[in-house]
């Protein structure tokens, strides 16, 4: 009985309007009906019918009758062969459960229609983000910095000259179909092998990729490729920037500091972050997905080395403030050592409005779940709510603490509220 009802619920599926099935049974109905109805003509002309016709096409029976249960006949037969067809077919490929395949085509086919949201970072904070945006758009744009110059991906840079492939990794492993495995494999650290050690093997991936294709765009976009990625990673700019900071220290008053690296290393507080050169052109692509964009999301993530230094190229920021989409800013939930330290959320929209001005975000999302078991790392704590001042943002509180590292967003309540967000927008304009 069960598994009637799951066929069943299966074949209404397949029914679904947008799923893109109908249109193409219909056609091949017609042309099932058009053929035969050919071919009765040409043996009609040509051969005269022998009497065991008269029962076997039941004229014995009345017209109407006789058409409904050929009908019947030929539609029940041209759904188990396409059913049987279906399986034999994707039978490599996917399980061969009907139930599986209709599912999918569905997801499929919901994800391709959804919103266009481009997210703006870098590091594990974007890829928070992104894990979760992928179950409900394919129509993802993750615009990632390349400042980045520790770690693998600044041996890489500096020894080989390619832009810092790290954080372009970390999106894309985030937007990947088969998310576990691929976030395994593309974060897999080699051990004490000489030039290999702290290497990861996704940064190499992307690195060799570059050679083999001949740029560093058309690397990051057939790795999206060969992976299977849901939407689509690229760089802020294609330059060669270093991130420098301004840093306040007690006993040393005003510093300058070179590198994203030794930013957070530095023991001062953050006064000003800039590009080294601060002129660089944007990668086109970003541009036009800015100014196609159903909302634009900028973090969470590093506010000074992931998420600044995207909006630190002229010409997005430019195109964030140009765009009709709504804007977003999402605050962090918890402080970071040596970067934000004893941050407010209003310290973080002060940073944000002293950086790239005051009208370019028209909404700030924060969380209020301040209620949780918090047993943070040294030096972190959770962003106090408190704003004296909301000034022309509207500011949304949400519960987006994850419970089980509340120092985190936690993805699925991120991608919710911002999606809500991005509802309301919409009703307001109609």
């Amino acid at each position: 009985m069960k598994t009637g009802k799951r066929y069943i619920n299966t074949i209404v599926k397949w029914m679904i309007p947008g799923i893109g099935v109908k249109r193409w049974l219909l056609l091949l109905g017609s042309g099932i009906a058009i053929l035969s109805l050919g071919f009765s003509f040409l043996l009609k002309e040509f051969y005269p019918l022998p009497n065991f016709f008269y029962y076997l096409t039941f004229q014995f029976i009345s017209r109407g009758l006789r058409s409904g249960l050929f009908g019947l006949l030929g539609v029940s037969a041209v759904i188990i062969a396409l059913i049987n067809l279906n399986r034999s077919l994707l039978a490599p490929f996917v399980e061969t459960n009907p139930e599986t395949v209709v599912n999918a085509v569905y997801d499929y086919r919901r994800r391709g229609r959804g919103p266009k949201i481009v997210a703006i970072g870098g590091g594990h904070g974007l890829s928070v983000l992104l894990r979760s945006l992928k179950k409900h758009t394919s129509n993802i744009t993750a615009i990632v910095t390349v400042a980045d110059d520790g770690g693998s991906s600044g041996r890489l840079r500096r020894e080989l000259g390619v832009l810092p492939p790290g954080d372009i990794r970390n999106c894309i492993a985030a937007l990947a179909d088969d998310e576990a495995l691929t976030t395994q494999l593309f974060q897999y650290r080699f051990g004490d092998v000489d030039s290999l050690n702290g290497h990861s093997f996704g940064n190499l991936f992307i690195t060799a990729m570059a050679e083999v294709t001949g740029s560093f765009e058309r690397a990051i976009l057939e790795s999206g490729r060969v992976l299977a990625i849901r939407g689509r990673v690229i760089p802020s700019t294609l330059r060669d920037v270093t991130l420098m900071a301004d840093l306040k220290a007690e006993a040393n008053g005003l510093c300058r500091v070179s590198g994203e690296s030794s930013i957070t290393k530095a023991n001062g507080s953050i006064e000003r972050v800039y590009l080294e050169p601060d002129d660089v052109p944007a990668y086109p692509e970003a541009i036009h997905a800015l100014l196609k964009a159903d909302m634009i999301v900028a973090g969470p993530g590093s506010l000074y080395t992931s998420v600044l230094p995207n909006l630190l190229v002229p010409d997005v920021a430019r195109a964030v403030e140009a765009s009709s989409a709504i804007k977003v800013y999402v605050c962090n939930v918890a402080t970071q050592c040596g970067e934000t330290d004893t941050y407010t959320a209003e310290d973080h929209i002060k940073a944000l409005e002293a950086h790239v001005g005051s009208g370019i975000f028209s909404t700030i999302l924060i969380n209020n779940n301040l209620d949780v078991d918090f047993d943070p790392p040294p030096g972190v704590e959770l962003v106090s709510t408190n704003l004296t001042s909301t000034r022309h943002y509207r500011v949304v509180a949400a519960d987006l603490v994850d419970q089980t590292r509340p120092w985190r967003h936690d993805s699925d309540k991120l991608a919710r509220a911002l999606l809500n967000l991005l509802q309301q927008s919409k009703g307001v304009k109609q």
